[in-house]
């Protein structure tokens, strides 16, 4: 990458067009976004050929895509927009401010135009969105032989023929099948016999999770968009959701660690930016965890009594950290089940019921070690109501941890069936309400169980 990157600043363009030609679409794509000077950036695109130019075109960031179309003459952008298929082609336009999308839509063709306001029309996130127009049909009845000589016609024109679609006159999807299926097949035979009329389909409102699922749940490469007549209009390929999943599981790490989501690449996103994805949260977080705060200040003659007041006091961070610990795993398990349909709301009382018998155990394990900890590491057996005092932590701590697996798993799943995100329900806020049950768990049993 770095000697060809030297080429370009020696400006030796013939042999870096040789090298150029040779490289895979991905390694020239990669190569653009190296270039930073604008001149050489032009130039290098340049020197692709003209259907590898479309092609790496679609590989790069929308920021490089805006910046070559400032810098590429109309002819050129009307070539790029007519080689792109025309789901990237949307992609790009659906990413560029209004300026840059009124010049690119004056230089493509009218039905080119008409192709991309009609998908743009689809809601976000969706299948009608996502999808292509561009695949092999067949109408009913027609034979392999013709079939075939179709295929030659326009196969190079759409973005994939290992998957082909039959119709009727009204355009109703009514079978598919392969194109291993249709060589095989005798000339003569009719398509009708070969295809598989037991269809899996979504409509154009489907939302992309659920896209995902259906081609995770049948390893399709690429699947069928029909409108609510059942008629097909389009095709999702299986590079789309490759970049959904990607999507999908960035968006969930981001709110599960309480950052608004972004669709920018972390070393692209301005430090303003980073602050205004991360503040809200933090504020909200810090806002909520001042309960914790008010309880230890309500409960301050009880846990500075000289008797056992500095010991309490001190396991505080413990118990909070074991708790909000043991939330945490549990939400992540029950938020992955979820994004991968495993999980749903007819499930809760059996996930919550198992995740309280794991709760049980893992406090008995951790309430035992810890009462370990408070007699022989912090010297309690030679204090006086010693023995005592360390019980009432650890049945703190136990309390504490099967509440925490119980919020963990509930509030995920309670979450979805209110059409929020489950990855809400993350760590940071139940984080945040753990805290405050821990401690009022340790002060209640402190004050019932502790002598005054």
């Amino acid at each position: 990458m770095d000697s060809i990157l030297e080429l370009i600043e020696q400006k030796h363009y013939s042999k870096v067009k040789k090298i150029l030609s040779e490289m895979l679409v991905p390694d020239v794509a990669e190569l653009l976004e190296n270039i930073k000077n604008d001149a050489d950036l032009v130039i290098t695109f340049r020197l692709l050929p003209k259907s590898l130019g479309a092609e790496v075109f679609s590989y790069i960031s929308p920021e490089l895509q805006q910046t070559l179309v400032e810098l590429l003459s109309d002819k050129e952008i009307g070539y790029i927009i007519e080689e792109l298929y025309i789901d990237d082609a949307v992609d790009f336009i659906d990413e560029m401010p209004a300026n840059v999308v009124e010049k690119v839509l004056k230089t493509s063709t009218k039905e080119t135009r008409q192709t991309i306001n009609r998908l743009l029309r689809y809601k976000d996130n969706t299948a009608g969105s996502l999808m292509t127009t561009e695949f092999v049909d067949f109408k009913s009845g027609i034979t392999v032989e013709k079939a075939l000589a179709r295929i030659r016609r326009i196969g190079k024109d759409v973005e994939t023929i290992n998957v082909l679609y039959v119709t009727n006159k009204e355009r109703v999807l009514i079978g598919v099948l392969s194109i291993r299926e249709l060589l095989l097949a005798d000339p003569d035979e009719i398509v009708d016999d070969l295809m598989e009329t037991n269809i899996i389909s979504v409509e154009t409102n489907c939302d992309q999770e659920e896209l995902a699922l259906e081609f995770k749940k049948y390893d399709f490469l690429s699947l069928p968009v029909v409108d609510k007549e059942n008629r097909l209009v389009g095709i999702v390929t299986i590079d789309d959701v490759v970049d959904i999943m990607s999507d999908e599981a960035t968006e969930d790490i981001e709110i599960m660690n309480a950052i608004t989501p972004n669709d920018k690449s972390y070393l692209k996103t301005n430090v303003f930016k980073i602050w205004l994805n991360r503040v809200p949260w933090l504020m909200l977080l810090m806002i909520s965890a001042t309960f914790t705060g008010l309880i230890i200040t309500k409960n301050e003659a009880l846990l500075s009594k000289s008797a056992f007041g500095i010991v309490l006091t001190a396991c505080i961070p413990m118990l909070m950290g074991t708790g909000g610990n043991a939330g945490g795993q549990a939400s992540a398990t029950i938020i992955r089940g979820i994004a991968l349909n495993e999980i749903t709301i007819k499930d809760y009382f059996k996930v919550v019921w198992k995740e309280v018998r794991v709760a049980v155990l893992l406090g008995i394990s951790l309430s035992a070690l810890c009462y370990l900890k408070l007699l022989f590491i912090d010297g309690l057996f030679n204090e006086p109501q010693g023995y005592l005092v360390a019980g009432v932590i650890c049945f703190a701590m136990f309390l504490t941890v099967v509440f925490a697996k119980v919020v963990g798993a509930s509030l995920p799943i309670l979450a979805k069936q209110c059409k929020l995100d489950p990855a809400v329900m993350a760590s940071p806020f139940i984080t945040t309400i753990i805290d405050t049950v821990s401690l009022l768990i340790l002060c209640g049993l402190t004050s019932a169980l502790l002598p005054v």
